[in-house]
């Protein structure tokens, strides 16, 4: 059976140099996957970023196309470069050097879900792994590059904003000014990954909708920020953290009643960060 590794929506007409994606929102779980994992169907969806890709739903009427994964995180992790492969999990794999991501179990084929729980009673053939990156995770990348390049053929540069959600305890002892936690962490790899210009604008559409923002602490991003992101050829991106509690109930997976107003919320927020990227208001296109 054929899976497609992701959804696009394109806006009627491309306005700006941004680009939105969501590579954690997937859900498509195969039946074969299902079958040999360890943890029921609800406990193997706690690395889901669940909903991110309906939060972000209105992206194309602000101009800017919105990319989606549709395999899930467990089954494969977009956000992590393909030859991070774990010789704990995958037949065959000689150990790498130390790796922290894949030591913890989070390669590109992950071995655990949040809180270090297992997803394998055993291991999986290395030809298994290179079939889920080759299907899923090549097809998305590529799009995605496409897109980018679409953007600084178009625009001069391209901007990604990658969209992903946080479990609330993540930052529980993170504080902003005063304090409290931040709702939305902002990842542009301690600058590395894209122009502060840039970023401070998109913090700053964040705060005007009255939310909280945190910088790099405790994402930063991981390999598509640091893959994606190249300042220094017009190409920049920026991952942002939504705090989960804000819209969901983490234990149940369910949507909070306020769902519908928090999604309204970040409309406002899209409009503006699209607008970082239109022809008009593009100051850094000459850097």
């Amino acid at each position: 059976m054929h899976h497609r590794a992701f959804d696009l929506e394109r806006p009627r007409r491309r306005t700006t140099a941004v680009v939105f994606a969501s590579p954690h929102s997937g859900r498509d779980y195969p039946d074969t996957f299902l079958k040999h994992a360890a943890l029921d169907a609800q406990a193997i969806r706690s690395s889901e970023d669940a909903y991110v890709d309906q939060l972000f739903s209105m992206v194309p009427q602000s101009g800017a196309p919105f990319l989606t994964a549709r395999a899930p995180r467990a089954f494969l992790d977009l956000n992590r470069a393909p030859e991070e492969l774990d010789s704990a999990l995958i037949e065959g794999v000689r150990r790498q050097s130390h790796n922290p991501r894949v030591a913890s179990g989070l390669g590109v084929i992950p071995r655990v879900v949040s809180n270090g729980r297992p997803i394998y009673r055993g291991k999986i053939s290395l030809e298994e792994a290179h079939s889920r990156i080759t299907t899923f995770w090549r097809p998305y990348h590529d799009q995605l590059q496409t897109l980018l390049d679409e953007s600084r053929n178009r625009f001069g540069l391209g901007i990604l904003v990658d969209c992903h959600s946080m479990p609330h305890e993540a930052i529980e002892h993170v504080g902003v000014g005063g304090g409290h936690r931040p709702d939305i962490v902002i990842g542009d790899r301690f600058g590395a990954a894209a122009s502060s210009i840039i970023v401070e604008q998109i913090e700053a559409a964040f705060a005007s909708a009255g939310l909280r923002v945190a910088r790099n602490m405790p994402f930063a991003g991981a390999y598509i920020a640091q893959h994606y992101g190249r300042p220094s050829k017009n190409q920049h991106a920026v991952q942002i953290e939504l705090d989960r509690g804000l819209y969901m109930n983490e234990r149940t997976l369910e949507r909070k009643s306020d769902f519908d107003a928090f999604k309204q919320l970040l409309s406002d927020v899209v409009v503006q960060i699209a607008q970082i990227g239109r022809a008009d208001n593009m100051p850094m296109a000459a850097e």
